[in-house]
């Protein structure tokens, strides 16, 4: 078999000698030693749109003609690339005809873990019309990414071209991606070619040596003349290496499959492709993503791509056929779901071992505390074992110690965990994280709400010493003040603790940001609510005392946090106390959270309510987060005037609870209304806060996740809230209170539900306004209850 040819315009630095490195048995070179040819890339400077694949802990984000990006500079394209364990392994692949770009026809990623391109080519010259080659891309990841790319020839005479992939991975953490600064970094690495570790004191053969000595040429064109990486002659691997600064040997090794490429310049695959008319050809690869010689994924990456593709297609299968369906008599409020269904899946991922829902796509793409147990909460009506696994993997991290550089503490649940380098390194505190004052509360009260769809007193059981743990970190942290707090120990930590965690957030009045301290409402609805239900399982526990003990705080909390939250000349809650105690009187979203929470009385929750639908705060499309008549108000701001679906799904829960039912769906039916303008009719993790205008679209924020957990998660909350049930899988009953389509959706029907042991079918139809409920199949003795 004939080697294919390698540019071999690579020379070391002049006068340098070379540094070899040895690292499992293999000879490796920094890259900065061994200069290489560039091809130049021919990608738009324009902002791009994406595309979106996630598997498990891998996810790829590339423009719409399945490149991804090595020369543009927008904020969105700079983040496109392959990713695992928080470190980027491709930040290049860049198909090219001729050298020049290939013409878009089609593209989708709507199955979540592969996607098709159709394009063709331009005119090039006067050899080939434009839109006679066809190119057909498909990339799929499983434990690693496989592409294929057919390329056929439509006119009626043979043509010739050459076809180019350009490869990259510059093996970045993704926190340095995101804008943080590092003083050091790793080396990328090349791996040394054989005919340098046989002569390493000699200087590299030059090519008028080469054409003297014609037995080193066959040697020469494929060993010494690398480029930037080595190309194994055995098996066509394109090997990008980097040595972190923790030692770790960080690979993306690429081997072609079907037809092999007949040149190699830097790292770019060149294939001289002579096509009969209507012939097609193939051409693809495998790379995989290791570190230390292993995969860095947890997933097993198959040999092939048809092999990834099934393997794929297999698990959402299985999955899809465990969960409850739902569906609805209208095809675009389908769209919506049947999507939802598949972000769900696509989030799952692997942590300890169980899968939890990773926050989103491409900035979250981890387990987070808060985010992971707000999303399970979320679809328990989907699949309560997402809740389960969630609950145990965050027990597993749960904080055994102080550690001022971690924000952690005994009983605390993390905030974030990461696996890149400058985790492993401790230049971020991230292995967890525990800086989050709500995960801890919002665990307890999943926990206790995963046992109320499910009775699973195994897990309960083998998880009441973590909820103890929890408790008395929140009664730690309420000794000073009577209310829980935060406050920043962490150097790389962040300021603010609550959901709404940016820097800017959390302002008075007068636009003013506040200081010290800070007890969040919300937060203090989340202990109530931990406290009252947590009180339940003491009961059935036996633990009297418990259960007495924490109705008792409940009920003292519930009578000075409607004291010391409450602004009497504004008739609304305070987003927060200060460090000083003082109500920090901005108007926000955040007591939408305590509406369902039963903290308020009821003449003050009715307040809250109204004042959230006021136009300062409503826009047609949602909630904002911040009133628009605050001085910080930002509709482009992260946390100071856009709209989050989820923070406007848990108000719409609120609305239900307080009998608002009409209020509640008008709300959700903006943020439908919504997600049915996003791309794939996917919520994004929030949108702009301005005004919605008659024939308008929703504006998008220019960095959103998407997929994102608890943005997916919204859908069905909102579900739940206008079928409102009520599971009690401990005493055997469902009870359907009121159930209410809104008026855009006349049918809707829950296929295998689960509550406890029980497997039911639920039909609901609206007519003259009202919604009947009636079972249509049940699998179990569960006794369920329809009070109109």
């Amino acid at each position: 078999m004939l080697h294919p040819y390698i540019d071999s315009s690579f020379q070391p630095m002049d006068g340098m000698t070379l540094e070899t490195i040895e690292i499992g048995g293999r000879q490796f070179v920094r890259a900065d030693q061994l200069p290489q040819p560039e091809w130049a890339c021919v990608l738009s400077e324009r902002p791009q749109a994406h595309l979106t694949l996630k598997d498990d802990d891998l996810f790829l984000l590339t423009d719409i003609l399945g490149n991804v990006g090595g020369c543009t500079n927008d904020d969105r394209s700079s983040s496109m690339g392959l990713y695992c364990s928080d470190t980027r392994f491709l930040s290049r692949l860049e198909l090219q005809i001729e050298g020049r770009s290939p013409t878009l026809l089609s593209s989708t990623a709507d199955k979540g873990f592969v996607l098709s391109v159709l394009c063709t080519n331009p005119t090039l010259g006067d050899r080939i019309k434009a839109e006679s080659i066809g190119i057909k891309r498909e990339i799929v990841i499983n434990g690693g990414l496989f592409e294929e790319i057919e390329v056929s020839n439509y006119s009626t005479n043979p043509v010739s071209f050459e076809l180019s992939l350009s490869f990259d991975a510059d093996f970045v953490d993704l926190f340095e991606i995101r804008g943080f600064n590092r003083e050091h970094r790793g080396h990328r690495l090349r791996l040394m070619p054989p005919l340098l570790e046989k002569q390493p004191d000699k200087e590299l053969e030059t090519e008028s040596q080469t054409e003297a000595n014609p037995e080193l040429e066959s040697t020469a064109s494929f060993s010494t003349s690398l480029p930037l990486h080595a190309h194994d002659a055995a098996n066509f691997e394109l090997i990008l290496a980097y040595q972190g600064l923790d030692g770790a040997l960080i690979e993306s090794r690429i081997s072609f499959v079907d037809r092999q490429p007949d040149q190699f310049k830097g790292d770019t695959a060149i294939w001289q492709l002579e096509l009969e008319s209507h012939e097609t050809q193939r051409l693809g690869y495998r790379l995989q993503a290791l570190v230390n010689g292993r995969s860095a994924s947890t997933v097993s990456a198959p040999t092939t791509l048809m092999q990834a593709k099934a393997a794929e297609l297999m698990e959402e299968q299985t999955w899809h056929q465990q969960v409850t369906s739902i569906r609805s008599d209208k095809n675009t409020f389908n769209q919506i779901i049947e999507q939802a269904e598949q972000d769900v899946y696509l989030l799952r991922q692997s942590f300890n071992k169980g899968k939890a829902l990773s926050a989103g796509v491409p900035w979250f793409s981890t387990l987070f505390g808060r985010d992971s147990i707000i999303a399970a909460s979320q679809i328990l009506m989907l699949d309560p074992q997402v809740a389960r696994e969630t609950l145990k993997i965050l027990a597993y991290y749960q904080g055994k110690q102080e550690d001022e550089w971690r924000d952690e503490q005994p009983g605390k649940i993390l905030h974030e965990i990461r696996f890149g380098e400058m985790a492993r390194c401790q230049e971020i505190p991230h292995t967890p994280y525990y800086g989050t004052v709500d995960a801890t509360p919002l665990w307890l009260m999943l926990y206790s709400e995963y046992f109320a769809w499910t009775a699973d007193h195994e897990t309960l059981d083998q998880l009441w010493g973590n909820a103890l743990a929890a408790m008395d970190w929140i009664d730690r942290g309420r000794k000073q003040t009577g209310y829980l707090i935060y406050d920043r120990k962490s150097s790389r930590g962040l300021d603010n603790q609550g959901w709404k965690d940016s820097d800017d957030c959390i302002v008075n009045r007068q636009g003013q940001l506040a200081q010290g301290a800070i007890a969040l409402c919300e937060v203090q609805g989340y202990v109530y609510a931990a406290k009252i239900r947590l009180a339940q399982i003491a009961r059935m526990k036996k633990r009297i005392d418990l259960a007495d003990q924490w109705e008792e705080e409940a009920r003292d909390l519930k009578f000075r946090f409607n004291r010391d939250f409450w602004m009497e000349d504004q008739d609304y809650c305070a987003i927060a106390l200060d460090g000083d105690g003082n109500p920090v009187d901005s108007i926000s979203s955040n007591p939408g959270h305590c509406l369902n929470l039963g903290i308020f009385t009821p003449e003050k929750a009715y307040s809250v309510a109204e004042r959230l639908r006021a136009p300062d705060m409503f826009n047609g499309w949602g909630i904002r987060t911040l009133s628009s008549l605050s001085p910080a108000y930002n509709p482009m701001g992260y946390h100071i005037g856009s709209v989050w679906p989820h923070d406007n799904a848990l108000t719409a829960i609120g609305l239900r609870s307080l009998g608002l039912i009409d209020q509640a769906l008008e709300l959700a039916q903006g943020i439908l209304d919504m997600t049915h303008h996003q791309p794939y009719q996917r919520p994004p993790e929030l949108f702009c806060g301005f005004e919605r205008s008659d024939g308008g679209e929703p504006v998008q924020y220019p960095v959103a996740c998407s997929p994102q957990a608890w943005a997916t998660g919204s859908v069905f909350q909102l579900l739940q809230m206008m079928v409102n049930l009520v599971p009690d899988a401990p005493n055997n009953t469902l009870r359907i209170i009121d159930p209410a389509l809104p008026p855009s959706i006349n049918q809707l029907s829950l296929h295998n539900l689960r509550v406890g042991p029980t497997l039911l079918d639920l039909e609901f139809e609206r007519s003259n306004g009202t919604t009947a409920c009636r079972v249509s199949k049940k699998r179990g003795n569960l006794r369920v209850v329809i009070e109109a």
